[in-house]
């Protein structure tokens, strides 16, 4: 086991949920350490909070049909991956907000699977070096965040879903993807592969696999030597 990773006691059964704003955001941003949980038996699903509708080019300019196309290609890659089950909601892509229906419906779905560990990504990260991180991405961490602490594991917010038949629950861990203030850093060298050919099914948004295969071999090279892969996350423990 990943030496980073002995200290967290995990059980083969854990249940893990990542919710993140796009299909292919699973797979950029923690693809290898998906694979990794996947292969210690931990049981994976996804939520995504949008269907990517915005994600457009010459070649696929139409948002409804679009649409269709990425649900299919995240449901690929994710098989690629070994996770469970994708859900996704129909939230307005790129012009995500944190409201109160999106909140009562996430609540829900956390009520509902009832996971050990969520998974987003990290809402303070405004930039990395001289790239802008998307606004969705920022409020997919905000969103969950708040969702996971306090209204999931308190039966006062949104009374009404207890009465729906889905009680508190208590989400154990938060962890943040891509966080500028990482404590928990995983080798996932051994399952780079994997990730790469899960990124490989989204089609619609790759333009050229074999570019930016040789882009983000390159700069993980850079960042942390010759064939090694590392993945960087925020871990909250409640």
């Amino acid at each position: 086991m990943n030496t980073a990773f002995k200290e967290l006691n995990w059980q083969p059964n854990t249940r893990i949920l990542v919710v993140l704003a796009h299909p292919d955001d699973p797979e950029f941003f923690m693809g290898g350490t998906l694979a990794y949980w996947h292969s210690l038996g931990f049981h994976i699903d996804y939520l995504l909070l949008t269907q990517g509708g915005l994600g457009q080019s010459e070649a696929f300019s139409d948002e409804a049909a679009l649409k269709v196309i990425r649900r299919a290609e995240q449901r690929a890659a994710a098989d690629v991956i070994g996770v469970h089950d994708v859900s996704f909601f129909d939230e307005p892509d790129g012009f995500l907000a944190n409201n109160l229906e999106l909140q009562r419906d996430l609540v829900r779905h956390i009520r509902a699977l009832k996971p050990d560990i969520v998974v987003s990504s990290d809402p303070t990260l405004y930039y990395r070096g001289t790239r802008l991180n998307h606004h969705d991405h920022r409020m997919a961490g905000q969103i969950v965040a708040e969702a996971v602490f306090p209204a999931a594991r308190n039966d006062g917010f949104f009374p009404e879903l207890k009465e729906e038949g889905y009680p508190a629950h208590n989400v154990k861990e938060l962890w943040f993807s891509l966080s500028k203030d990482p404590n928990m850093t995983l080798d996932v060298s051994a399952f780079w592969d994997t990730r790469i050919q899960a990124l490989k099914e989204h089609r619609s948004q790759i333009q050229d696999i074999e570019q930016l295969e040789r882009y983000l071999r390159h700069f993980a090279n850079e960042l942390h030597g010759e064939g090694k892969y590392l993945e960087y996350f925020r871990r909250l423990v409640f």
